[in-house]
């Protein structure tokens, strides 16, 4: 479940290993499903060990941490990871560790309850083949012209093609069901009938939604999964005004009865009021 909000308040959360160094890292041996390491801890542990942490960085849904050598520690969350400095929801999904030294951090974990995410370190030319070459501009980065050149001439239903990592780098599939609420656009419309109106409000709408979901430290779902880095659950999931909210009043016109229906094999809430086909 991880988006961009979320993954966000991971990186903030572990900022402070800025400047410290890596003492080892290693595989947590564990006996639930394997989760993908690349290269192997061993190898991973000889070129980062001794090496200072320069930078903490994103790029969509994942965390990036930078080295002096220019080498990243690539932490993918995928559905269930996360990226922690306290103690984790459960010891036996505990996947990895970062021991770290001369600074005001001990350790950085990976907690991955299904398994489904993975931890890779990169060098420089494989960093940008691998990673940067796969992704759209970030979703915050994103300007009005730069959203609509990416998506405009495409036929695909909006919502889908918001989802579109190598179109734009962050939006899952409940900020983009949030986005679409808030901009007034019902999801089903095709992108290349969108009104450079309409691209001015989806553009405007991520941005909001976007910041917004920061501040709260990301959603906490019913399932209680996602946590931020001190093992919290974030509050942006009582702001949610349609994701999971079938047959609920909508929240931002008070007309409207939320409806779900199916994108892709993943579901979409929406207004019919608000989010009307036929409004412009």
């Amino acid at each position: 479940m991880p988006e961009l909000p979320e993954v966000e308040t991971m990186r903030r959360g572990i900022l402070s290993a800025v400047g410290c160094r890596i003492e080892r890292v290693e595989r947590i041996p564990t006996s639930v499903k394997p989760l993908l390491i690349a290269p192997s801890a061993t190898v991973i542990n000889r070129r980062v060990a001794d090496r200072e942490i320069v930078a903490i960085e994103r790029i969509g849904k994942r965390v990036i941490v930078r080295l002096e050598t220019d080498d990243r520690l690539v932490f993918e969350p995928r559905m269930t990871g996360l990226v922690l400095i306290a103690h984790p929801p459960s010891v036996e999904h505990l996947r990895f560790r970062v021991d770290l030294a001369g600074g005001p951090l001990d350790t950085i974990w990976y907690w991955d309850r299904r398994g489904l995410g993975s931890v890779k370190l990169f060098s420089p030319k494989q960093f940008d083949r691998d990673v940067v070459s796969r992704f759209g501009p970030d979703a915050l980065a994103l300007t009005t012209e730069l959203l609509r050149e990416r998506l405009r001439s495409s036929r695909r239903a909006v919502k889908v093609a918001l989802l579109d990592q190598q179109a734009i780098a962050g939006i899952g599939n409940l900020y983009a069901s949030e986005i679409l609420n808030v901009a007034s656009i019902h999801p089903a419309t095709r992108c290349d009938k969108l009104t450079i109106a309409q691209w001015q409000r989806i553009h405007q709408a991520t941005l909001d939604v976007l910041q917004d979901a920061i501040e709260h430290e990301g959603s906490t779902l019913s399932d209680g999964t996602y946590r931020n880095a001190l093992n919290d659950a974030g509050s942006y999931q009582n702001q949610h005004r349609v994701y999971d909210r079938a047959g609920e009043l909508c929240r931002t016109c008070n007309r409207g009865v939320i409806q779900r229906i199916v994108q892709t094999q993943r579901s979409t809430f929406f207004c019919p009021n608000c989010q009307s086909k036929r409004r412009r």
